[in-house]
């Protein structure tokens, strides 16, 4: 049955490797079951129901991209658009959590729309390689900043914007000796390397006396505060129109560009640089949206942290399965899911950023308009410490630089209006 449905043999893949990596991409995002909780905690909406919210979301999304796109692509709540619903919308804007979250349900409504019209899929087919290629090692280094900052060894610097921090603490020092492993393990062909290397560091953890144990077993507690509570009748107020655009607007480009990073770095491209199956892909992103707006938490999106599992050897959607899975599996056993600590997945982000910069080798360095909006992208994604910005800023820069060098040619339809966009977005935000 798992042949049939996944193609396991075609994708060169075992049931074993899938396991893996599905293992693989659980540790490295199983952070956002406690990280995304303690975010609309603050936007006043109830910490256990999120909770369950979140690993709902996060298993009905991954089963829908595993059963129906065949992709080895997670999703879950998406950070940085958690932080959006919470500090902007509530925060700032003083909305309600219930209003924040009919906005987050309409922008999935959107997705969904322009997912079966292939809007979407078209914007995304539209991206010249070279920023595919500038994407991806854009998302890698910024993982690699993610894995630096979680384990101490960058910080934030008053005079410099960021500088070393103590390398000589526990938690920099197992992330460093977690990387090494990985490299180690990889060198020598495990294909389990990562999934290996994050135990090992918790095992370290806890021997340490670093991690505690917090049991094994627990029931979850009731989603009611937070089940189907969206106020949709605010959200057709003509205020409210900004906030879902930003909803679709920061997701669409952060899934875009996971699904090209991801693609880049398990070989998934047709040779046209495209993504089979891409609309499938994007219809499940914006179904989990959607159920998870209504079971209680932010936008559901597909998650970088994937291209751990497609490095530990994940070809097909049954990676996604087990991802799913694991989730609803953490429902119960939260306080074990809870004991790998942030340092123990450090080395993986830093190992991972390396695997998605090797896609640079295959830019044209040689032609200043290909490679000027590469660097544009590697650069400020990190810096802005936002992967959409990033986006933003190298369609702008390649729209421009070919059009001020007369190479129109280059240019198709869907990156001007793209860039066009984004010229509005930031002028008028």
């Amino acid at each position: 049955m798992l042949e049939k449905i996944f193609k396991l043999k075609e994708n060169q893949t075992t049931l074993k490797q899938e396991v893996v990596a599905g293992l693989t991409t659980f540790l490295t995002m199983a952070y956002i079951i406690f990280v995304n909780p303690m975010m609309l905690a603050d936007a006043g909406m109830d910490h256990g129901a999120v909770f369950v919210a979140t690993c709902l979301a996060a298993a009905i999304g991954c089963l829908i991209m595993g059963l129906m796109a065949n992709y080895p692509i997670a999703l879950a709540p998406g950070m940085g658009l958690n932080a959006f619903f919470t500090y902007t919308v509530v925060g700032e804007m003083g909305y309600s959590w219930e209003t924040a979250l009919g906005a987050v349900f309409m922008s999935g409504i959107c997705f969904l729309i322009l997912s079966l019209v292939r809007i979407r899929e078209w914007i995304v087919n539209s991206i010249p390689m070279s920023l595919r290629l500038g994407i991806a090692a854009g998302i890698g280094l910024f993982l690699a900043l993610i894995g630096l900052k979680s384990a101490g060894i960058v910080v934030a610097s008053p005079a410099t914007l960021v500088t070393m921090g103590d390398i000589k603490a526990f938690p920099a020092v197992m992330a460093v000796l977690g990387f090494f492993l990985i490299i180690a393990m990889v060198n020598r062909g495990m294909k389990s390397a990562v999934i290996l290397s994050i135990l090992a560091i918790t095992g370290l953890g806890m021997l340490f006396g670093d991690v505690q144990y917090n049991g094994l077993v627990s029931a979850p507690p009731s989603i009611a505060p937070t089940f189907m509570k969206m106020d949709l009748s605010a959200v057709l107020e003509v205020s409210m129109l900004s906030v879902v655009f930003a909803f679709l607007f920061v997701d669409l480009f952060d899934t875009s560009g996971t699904l090209v990073a991801v693609a880049q770095r398990g070989g998934f491209l047709d040779d046209k640089g495209r993504l089979p199956r891409l609309n499938r892909a994007l219809t499940a992103d914006s179904v989990a949206t959607i159920v998870g707006a209504g079971l209680g938490t932010s936008t559901t999106t597909s998650y970088i942290e994937s291209t751990a599992g497609v490095s530990a050897g994940g070809r097909t959607g049954l990676t996604a399965v087990v991802v799913g899975l694991l989730f609803l599996a953490a429902l119960f056993i939260s306080p074990l899911a809870g004991m790998v600590p942030a340092y123990a997945t450090a080395g993986t982000l830093f190992y991972v950023a390396i695997l998605m910069m090797s896609g640079l080798v295959h830019v044209e360095w040689e032609d200043i308009t290909e490679a000027a909006p590469v660097v544009v992208v590697c650069l400020l994604m990190p810096l802005t410490f936002s992967i959409a910005s990033g986006i933003a800023f190298g369609f702008i820069s390649y729209a421009a630089i070919k059009a001020l060098s007369g190479r129109f040619r280059d240019l198709n339809v869907g990156v001007v209006v793209l860039a066009l966009l984004f010229v509005a977005k930031f002028a008028f935000a």
